[in-house]
């Protein structure tokens, strides 16, 4: 047995580790956290200052028990979690759980998984930080308090299954208030002046007027004015000018850039750094800091003078603007900046290129630039035209590396090099035009720059930025936005040959593809939350809360005393909410029915967006019909409202059964029979017809078709929401990896369906088949007695063997839902 026991809390980063620490050294992984709150309670108790009720996963018993076993023979237990605050509590978790000698226990934290920093750390231990871990744990207790009392009020007045956060809720404010924006944006048209010039040399200068008009009657009339005009430069200017480099990645930064160049989303920027990270090639991934080390200074410039040589080497010391920046001390780097290009899988390789030339960038020169600025002047008006140009003197950093950028407003065309020209030289011009413009909405937040906002407003720190994105979509609160756009007519006039042409033209507007878009549902959450929880969907709170994590971190607060200081005004707020608020259904009145004369609505229903004909006042039952994937309960007008009742669309028979097209809660269908067949994405149920019917019912028919028989009942395969599966007497059988699901064989079919008869009989405690009734083993030790859909809990002191017959079945006639009774007809 190794006298050292090193815990860290992935097995990954743990083979690598084993790599540089000798035979003395055994190396374990937690697998992240080894306790944490339970799932199905609230496990903090409010009334004994916020005391956190951490509990074992299940899952996690058999490994708790193998380091404790480990830890007890080892004379020295190393605890290797990661340097930030998360990293620290894992730690803390370890010692408490596995009962560790403080004498014999050392935390030791490094930025980076090389050798030399594991060595150094060994040679530096230190004890548990608890104001890190206390910091953790206000955040964790904070977050669970605000998630478990609010979303239960919103499935009361809103909608089963939903849920609110912290920092999630905000996240969708945000997008929720930029929507509005781009929907209460009225855009205003301007016409912008271009010109084309010619020199005595045959060469092109193209320059605009730094003026717009507000009409095509003012455009047309600038236009005339240059009508048998003489050109001519007036004034040349060139002027040095440079360019510096961003600072090495944050984080922030990391995630911005790589949805930028690479297209990744935040969540998987996160996991490819995080396996750069454990595989000894970057710097930890989560940090503020825009700090390098001495030693990461000196091998950038290393690097820089071997590459590119001494005149592209500028050392820079850059300082971070992020308020509260946390417990990692350096920037995102390689580890090696001699290492270019290591043999890695694509994704992985594609960002340690782009964090070792931002690395790189940061350290080199200027770039040097010669900036021209020409001005053009007509002989018959005093409105002057400008030309502008840059050229490259020295091209500095930008030979690795151009930081990208999300502001589609300030994306100007690329400045080039002008050519030679001289004060009082003549032009000769080509034309004119005056194009019309128009103002721009908002743009939509793309992943990244919600980032960046989040980091803008002090909402968050580098560990909750891609958790959040990914919730927030998870919950179907904001979805990659599908925004196709509309056709937008406008005018150019153009001045040539002395002659001014009218041309319309049109071009395609607010198309925004995979940008962030909220959903019915997030608005509906969010209108109701802003409302009644104004504290929470506060932007300036939700900041303020971010720094008191980090004086608790500092040691300059107490975290028990800050949760009791918020629970104190938000638990009565919840309470006041759940008694007396309304129900929230984002409904919106849009006319009346000009056949029957009821009004006409759209609201959330059980099943998701509908416009509703009538009102539950009336003695006539309401009608309703779904919303299309591609319609909103905020813009749907009227008429299309109306036209979603002419469905379903009976489109014929086949084979003796009806055929007809819908709408549903999954989307757009065929019915054939009993049958429900998805249409494919993009196909509409009022263009479906016949044949396209029967092409989709006879694919299905063929999916449908059994693979196999098996004790003389037939086997059939399907792919469902939870990946690939073969049904057979009612049973549904997960099919994993290990098989080829599109060859299953016999022999596969039979080893599939015993294992899960195997698996249900181990299940099964008690069964009474003439009932229909059984008890089943649970998750967490727990019972369930089970007849049809209908399903009892039972508690852990109950002994699932003693129950009797007559106790399920009294147990089950509680739980069974009462039949309404029909009501007697007037007479």
């Amino acid at each position: 047995m190794p006298k050292n026991l090193v815990i860290v809390e992935s097995p990954a980063k743990a083979k690598t580790i084993e790599r540089f620490l000798g035979k003395d050294y055994q190396v374990e992984s937690s697998f992240g956290h080894i306790v944490d709150l339970p799932s199905k309670e609230l496990g903090v108790d409010v009334d004994n200052q916020f005391k956190p009720k951490y509990t074992v996963d299940r899952e996690k018993k058999a490994l708790v028990k193998k380091l404790k076993d480990l830890a007890n023979k080892a004379e020295t237990i190393w605890l290797a979690s990661d340097e930030d605050r998360e990293g620290e509590a894992i730690s803390w978790h370890l010692a408490e759980e596995l009962g560790l000698d403080k004498s014999k226990t050392k935390r030791i934290v490094f930025n980076s998984i090389t050798k030399s920093a594991i060595q150094k750390a060994i040679e530096n231990p230190r004890d548990i930080n608890y104001n890190l871990v206390n910091a953790q744990q206000a955040r964790r207790v904070l977050d669970r308090l605000v998630g478990y009392e609010l979303s239960p009020v919103l499935w009361k007045k809103i909608k089963p299954g939903l849920s609110a956060g912290r920092v999630q809720s905000v996240a969708v404010r945000l997008i929720v208030e930029r929507e509005r924006d781009i929907e209460g944006f009225t855009p205003e048209a301007s016409f912008r002046i271009k010109a084309e010039f010619k020199t005595a040399d045959g060469s092109t200068v193209s320059a605009k007027l730094n003026k717009t008009f507000s009409t095509q009657q003012e455009a047309e009339s600038f236009l005339k004015d240059n009508i048998g005009a003489d050109f001519s430069v007036v004034d040349l200017s060139k002027k040095p000018a440079k360019k510096s480099p961003a600072p090495p990645f944050t984080t922030s930064t990391l995630q911005q850039e790589a949805s930028r160049k690479l297209y990744f989303s935040v969540s998987r920027t996160m996991q490819v750094a995080q396996r750069l990270y454990e595989a000894g090639l970057i710097t930890y991934m989560r940090t503020d800091s825009v700090n390098l080390s001495n030693e990461a200074l000196a091998a950038a410039k290393e690097a820089i003078v071997q590459n590119y040589g001494d005149e592209y080497s500028q050392t820079r010391n850059f300082t971070g603007k992020t308020k509260g920046a946390q417990e990692a001390h350096e920037a995102i780097r390689p580890t090696d900046m001699k290492l270019q290009n290591p043999q890695l899988e694509r994704d992985q390789s594609r960002l340690y290129e782009l964090i070792w030339k931002r690395t790189l960038a940061s350290q080199m020169s200027d770039a040097q630039l010669e900036r021209t600025n020409v001005k053009i002047k007509a002989s018959t008006h005093q409105e002057e035209f400008t030309a502008n140009g840059e050229v490259v003197q020295f091209d500095g950093f930008l030979k690795v590396y151009l930081e990208g950028t999300d502001d589609e407003d300030n994306i100007e065309e690329q400045e080039g090099m002008l050519p030679a020209l001289s004060v009082g030289e003549s032009l000769n011009n080509i034309y004119i035009s005056a194009t019309e413009r128009f103002t721009r909405p908002p743009y939509r937040f793309t992943e990244a720059s919600l980032v960046k906002k989040l980091e803008e407003l002090g909402i968050g720190r580098p560990s909750t930025y891609a958790p959040t994105i990914s919730t927030i979509q998870n919950r179907g609160y904001v979805e990659k936005g599908t925004v196709e756009g509309t056709e937008r007519n406008y005018v150019q006039l153009v001045l040539e040959a002395g002659t001014v042409a009218e041309t319309k033209l049109s071009e395609m507007v607010g198309s925004d593809k995979g940008k962030l878009v909220p959903t019915d549902i997030g608005m509906i959450v969010n209108d109701f939350l802003v409302t009644h929880f104004t504290q929470i969907l506060d932007y300036n709170f939700t900041a303020q809360v971010e720094e008191d994590f980090d004086e608790i971190a500092s040691g300059d607060e107490d975290w028990q005393k800050m949760m009791e200081n918020f629970y104190k005004e938000f638990h009565p707020n919840v309470i006041e909410v759940e008694e007396n608020a309304e129900r929230a259904s984002g409904e919106r009145v849009l006319g009346v029915d000009p056949k029957t004369g009821r009004q006409v609505s759209v609201r959330l229903g059980r099943f998701g967006p509908m416009v509703q004909i009538g009102t539950v006042e009336e003695e006539e039952k309401p009608l309703f019909a779904s919303l299309l994937p591609d319609q909103s309960l905020a813009t749907i007008t009227f008429e299309e409202a109306m036209t979603l009742f002419e469905l379903p669309r009976k489109l014929g028979e086949y084979e003796g059964e009806e055929v007809e097209a819908n709408v549903g809660r999954f989307g757009p269908y065929v019915r054939f029979g009993k049958k429900f067949i998805s249409l494919d994405k993009g196909e509409s149920a009022f263009d479906v017809d016949m044949d396209r019917a029967i092409e989709l019912i006879k694919a299905k028919q063929k999916a449908d078709a059994p693979i196999a028989t098996y004790e003389g009942k037939d086997v059939t395969k399907g792919v469902g929401r939870f990946g690939p599966f073969i049904k057979w007497d009612g049973m549904f059988i997960n099919v994993n990896k290990k098989y080829d699901f599109d060859n299953l064989s016999q022999a596969d079919i039979n080893e599939l369906i015993e294992a899960k008869k195997i698996k249900e009989a181990e299940k099964l405690v008690q069964e009474w088949p003439e009932e229909k009734i059984r008890i089943e083993k649970a998750r967490w030790g727990r019972h369930n007695i089970i007849k049809g859909r209908v399903k009892v809990e039972l508690t852990k002191d109950v002994d699932a063997t003693k129950v009797t017959l007559e106790e399920a079945k009294a147990l089950i006639e509680k739980k069974t839902p009462k039949k309404k009774a029909k009501a007697k007809a007037k007479k």
